[in-house]
């Protein structure tokens, strides 16, 4: 007589990642604490059990107090054509192409779930913990049930609500907002209608993980572009050229700024002035003449030539009178190039100068590796990568700010899918100890191919067309009418809440026995590119933070 049908369940912590051909090796995770203000995940991995055949229309349905503030999506499978460089250090689940767990897909109530036999799926489990739920244990349990309302299995899950609240975000945190890429994708006229609603879904989705500073396209921003070539022009400056002089409208720039306002997004990052690698040429700029629209500049300007600096000289004094008299001039960055090298101090530094009576006022920041070219004195905020950061520690430089992209695979934290989740979340812990003032990353929805050379579909080319590792280009997907997220960018937001604990508990304690308490064990002290790379420890080292928290609470 064969058996019944039914499912297995494993219930995994938010750090897992679960493929269909692979046996899962983590132990169950099935109880935890949190801090009110928390965003709190797991996971339930499923598969059928009694069967031969995939069972159909599976409903999931969660049993708990917490029931409102808990959502559930399915944790989707894409490809990835260059998972990893093959010169990468530490550790990492896969280096061969395949599918990799990354999307989080909303549930589906008419299709419902499918249970496979033999193969592993996933459901991502989170809970909002706002401040009105109070203190105490809450059980959550999972239920499959079949269409006819049989249950076929379940899971169980037991949350700790501690009486302490996370603090706010002090990190300064930018993931490069492409508008370019949602007009291209959903084929929206770029500033209609439909591509304000989208870009406040995206911005909306960015702040409530944490981004609170969005990349704002003054012009088009000249970031990964092919030298001659162009991306699609989204530019929020009206220009208007009266023969040899300018006026210029702030109205969609205005629009911008109340959007965000709406979505809680605090700093604005004016786009690049020059060129990437370099600061050689002039942005595209496109002009209204004689009710015409004209490329004014673009890689054919020399940044140094009279008539961009001409422009510049009348652009910039209207801009920053715009944002004084908004109250924005506290809140605004501003950025020359990206990623100069040493021998592009020259033209950096003649850019810099071109500029600087008119920025004094503003922090200039930039992504810059070099610590000798930081010696000169032209980059007051600079962003080294996680990699070359040491140096920038030693010269105890401040504000120091951090990123990370396709470069930084060797030993360092990074999102990339092969990286064990675990390599993602240790960047909250490393930003804490080295008190990291702000963390840019270029991809949150970068849909391009290398350079902008072509557009692509987030869920069959994940790598830019093979040319950096999946999970570098882009944090959320194409859904139909906004946004989707992704176990990466869940992950990360667990990173900063784990920042803001750290926070909370250094304001009980000292951060002298918070750092003690962070590095309790370890072999080495904690630094960008030594630290443990399992989830265990820093599942671990939550709870510990947590518990302390707790004891002086309660005290």
């Amino acid at each position: 007589m064969s058996a019944e049908p039914s499912i297995e369940t494993k219930t995994l912590s938010s750090l897992s990642k679960v493929f269909p051909d692979e046996d899962i090796a983590e132990q169950p995770v099935c109880q935890a604490t949190a801090l009110a203000g928390e965003t709190y995940s797991f996971q339930v991995a499923y598969r059928a059990q009694g069967v031969t055949r995939t069972i159909r229309g599976v409903r999931v349905k969660v049993e708990s107090r917490l029931e409102p503030f808990v959502s559930v999506r399915t944790v989707g499978w894409v490809p990835s054509e260059l998972p990893m460089y093959p010169e990468y250090e530490g550790t990492l689940l896969r280096s061969a192409p395949g599918l990799f767990p990354d999307p989080l897909l909303p549930v589906s109530e008419t299709e419902g779930h499918l249970a496979v036999p033999g193969q592993w799926r996933s459901l991502w489990v989170g809970a909002e913990l706002g401040g009105s739920i109070p203190e105490g244990v809450y059980p959550i349990r999972i239920m499959f049930e079949a269409e006819d309302g049989r249950l076929l299995g379940e899971a169980a899950f037991e949350l700790t609500l501690l009486p302490a609240a996370l603090p706010d975000q002090t990190l300064i945190h930018t993931e490069w907002f492409h508008a370019d890429c949602l007009a291209v994708h959903y084929n929206v006229e770029v500033f209609g209608e439909e591509h304000w609603r989208l870009m406040e879904a995206y911005a909306d989705a960015a702040t409530r993980h944490g981004v609170n500073m969005l990349l704002t396209p003054l012009f088009t921003p000249p970031l990964d572009t092919k030298v001659g070539g162009e991306r699609p022009t989204v530019q929020l400056i009206d220009v208007i050229k009266n023969g040899e002089s300018y006026s210029f409208g702030f109205g969609k720039l205005r629009r911008w700024v109340e959007m965000c306002g709406r979505v809680g997004i605090r700093y604005l990052e004016m786009s690049h002035l020059f060129t990437q690698w370099g600061a050689k040429h002039a942005p595209k700029i496109v002009a209204a003449e004689d009710g015409q629209p004209v490329k004014l500049f673009g890689w054919e300007t020399d940044a140094s030539s009279d008539a961009y600096k001409a422009f510049l000289d009348a652009f910039l004094p209207e801009l920053v009178a715009f944002l004084k008299e908004n109250g924005l001039e506290r809140r605004c960055f501003f950025h020359i190039s990206d990623e100069p090298h040493k021998e592009h101090l020259l033209s950096y530094r003649s850019a810099r100068e071109s500029v600087r009576r008119h920025l004094e006022d503003f922090p200039i920041i930039d992504a810059l590796s070099d610590y000798d070219f930081y010696e000169q004195g032209d980059v007051p905020t600079p962003i080294p990568a996680s990699n070359k950061i040491a140096p920038f520690l030693q010269g105890n430089v401040e504000p120091l700010w951090t990123y990370y992209c396709c470069s930084q695979f060797r030993k360092v934290s990074n999102r990339f899918f092969a990286f064990p989740s675990a390599r993602n979340r240790v960047i909250g812990v490393q930003l804490y100890k080295f008190d990291i003032a702000g963390f840019l990353h270029w991809g949150y929805n970068f849909w391009f191919t290398q350079y902008s050379v072509s557009s692509v579909d987030p869920f069959h080319t994940t790598d830019a067309g093979c040319a950096f590792p999946s999970g570098d280009a882009f944090l959320v997907y194409p859904g139909k009418d906004g946004p989707i997220e992704s176990i990466r960018m869940e992950v990360f937001y667990e990173a900063l809440q784990d920042l803001r604990a750290l926070r909370l508990l250094e304001s009980l304690i000292g951060r002298e026995e918070t750092l003690r308490l962070v590095e309790e064990g370890l072999a080495e002290p904690l630094t960008f590119d030594q630290f443990p790379q399992d989830a265990e420890w820093l599942l671990g080292l939550r709870e510990r933070v947590n518990r302390r928290i707790q004891e002086k609470i309660v005290l």
